[in-house]
């Protein structure tokens, strides 16, 4: 692993914070969308649906920057730069759940589309930096 998830890091990831994911479409142009972010072993650890564009571009390109700003203060924030390490269907869609639990208090995924199939996005951090704080 080239950087460690902790301190600092570890708090702003398990906070109910956003994360702004960013990934390289085929024309070398950034994609960006935010999503609930969680942390696991070191690595965060984020979940979608398959098919949409931001999955699709790191199944090409499996580099990626996470961004999480700090919701308390948004001057401080997490900086990750890395590339996806793993992804699984495996455990998604139960992780999806306790996504839920962290950002909306609910017990399950209340999103849910019929025959969406969940996976679970690990990234291996090769820099992570807090700004801010």
């Amino acid at each position: 692993m080239g950087a460690t998830i902790d301190g600092r890091a570890e708090e702003l990831l398990k906070a109910k914070n956003f994360c702004n994911v960013a990934t390289l479409r085929a024309d070398g142009s950034v994609h960006g969308v935010p999503v609930w972010v969680d942390v696991q072993d070191g690595r965060p650890v984020v979940n979608s649906a398959e098919g949409r564009a931001w999955v699709r571009n790191l199944e090409r390109d499996p580099r990626v920057t996470l961004t999480v700003q700090n919701m308390d203060n948004p001057y401080e924030y997490l900086e990750i730069r890395g590339s996806v390490v793993e992804r699984t269907h495996d455990g998604a869609d139960e992780h999806i759940d306790s996504l839920a639990k962290k950002y909306l208090d609910k017990d399950s995924y209340p999103f849910r589309q019929p025959g969406e199939q969940r996976v679970i996005i690990r990234v291996e951090p090769e820099r992570a930096h807090v700004y801010g704080s």
